[in-house]
């Protein structure tokens, strides 16, 4: 199958290319981590022992963070929004530079469709085995767009054509099944070969232009 020029042959700054990558890994994170530090620890305010007389350190509160149960110095707490932005112009020639790189090294496997009667985790492994495809493989199949009466843009995107086949991709290790709009510089960053459809490259190729 002839690739488009301007996905084959795409280069991309590789600090930037860094940068997009370092970017989504930051904004997946929760920024929920919440420890008490001593003054918000719900404890006795009694005085672990009198403070003279005992040849012991003075010691105010069992709050205090030496003491079991006590408070967290300096521990993690919700922080402000810390999403990185990034630009489409960007994030497009990332993905573009990340995809040509795996087609240069001859790592990016064409197949027709991706349908199946009924999901078969066998079949997809008998499909690895032939094609010598050990380790981490990215599956992508083509997203159909629904358009709702006076919407112009796609509303929502559905599976229903691979669902099967995602289903039998789940259960195998080191191997994931995206739909090709959805694809990001991470997926094909993170994996050693990709396969996908004859429609899938068609739409992740008209999207990246």
């Amino acid at each position: 199958m002839k690739v488009d020029e301007a996905i084959a042959g795409a280069e991309a700054n590789g600090q930037m290319v860094k940068d997009y990558l370092v970017a989504l890994r930051a904004n997946a994170r929760q920024w929920s981590a919440n420890t008490k530090g001593r003054s918000e620890i719900s404890h006795s305010n009694k005085k672990p022992h009198p403070q003279k007389g005992k040849g012991l350190a003075r010691q105010g509160s069992l709050a205090a963070p030496q003491y079991k149960g006590g408070g967290v110095v300096f521990g993690p707490k919700p922080k402000e929004n810390f999403h990185i932005r990034v630009n489409k112009k960007e994030r497009r020639a990332a993905i573009r530079s990340l995809l040509a790189e795996k087609i240069r090294e001859q790592r990016v496997h064409i197949i027709e469709d991706l349908a199946m009667e009924a999901p078969k985790t066998k079949s997809v492994v008998s499909f690895l085995q032939a094609c010598n495809l050990k380790q981490r493989v990215l599956f992508l199949g083509e997203a159909v767009y629904e358009h709702v009466e006076g919407v112009t843009a796609p509303v929502s995107v559905r599976c229903d054509k691979v669902q099967n086949f995602s289903r039998s991709v789940r259960n195998i290790p080191k191997a994931w099944f995206a739909l090709a709009c959805n694809v990001s510089g991470y997926d094909l960053a993170a994996v050693n070969d990709v396969v996908m459809t004859e429609a899938a490259l068609t739409q992740i190729t008209e999207q990246l232009k």
